[in-house]
């Protein structure tokens, strides 16, 4: 949750409205809750335990994702948030790579996302990570709604990969954390 906040008062500095709605706000938080109850949240730690960034996965969200997408073809991403005191050390795209392994490991073909509707900044860099567009969305009850995908393949830094050190039969096992391992695993651990 600290993390969260410190994302929220970041964005406000973005010129961004994104997570500054306190209705939508509650809702989410309640369902990120959910998410790390049952053991979809992870963490990625540095040295002494400091958290760097989590991320969570998630059932398809129907309000966005429909039968035509073939849902059961994707792993659906949420809630990639990286602390300040990791930014520029491009975590997220490790993170992102790791989701991928997990995606090819469970035979599927996608990564997916839905990010807030009006973040254009968000949306550049998912691009940049070899995310595409695929649609916009825009459901009454919700402020997300762009959706994108990567192919399961597309690495963005491969020779670099995030590895769990606690072992986990399955993405959810409670307890689970991703360590840093790599090239540039000494800079995550001086965090």
């Amino acid at each position: 949750m600290e993390l969260r906040t410190e994302a929220e008062s970041w964005l406000g500095t973005k010129g961004t409205d994104q997570w500054s709605d306190p209705e939508t706000g509650t809702k989410a938080i309640t369902k990120w809750c959910a998410s790390i109850d049952e053991g979809r949240a992870w963490v990625v730690e540095g040295e002494a335990g400091a958290i760097l960034a989590t991320v969570s996965r998630g059932p398809v969200d129907r309000d966005f994702w429909t039968d035509d997408d073939c849902p059961e073809t994707a792993l659906y991403l949420y809630k990639l948030i990286v602390s300040r005191s990791a930014a520029g050390r491009r975590l997220g795209e490790r993170i992102i790579d790791w989701t991928s392994r997990l995606a090819a490991i469970e035979g599927r073909d996608w990564v997916r996302i839905d990010t807030w509707r009006t973040n254009s900044g968000l949306h550049a860099y998912y691009e940049r990570l070899g995310f595409r567009h695929v649609r916009t969305e825009a459901p009454s009850h919700r402020l997300s709604g762009w959706l994108a995908q990567r192919p399961v393949p597309a690495l963005s830094l491969p020779e670099e990969p995030l590895m769990v050190r606690q072992p986990a039969g399955e993405w959810g096992q409670r307890g689970a954390v991703v360590a840093p391992r790599g090239p540039s695993a000494g800079q995550e651990n001086r965090a």
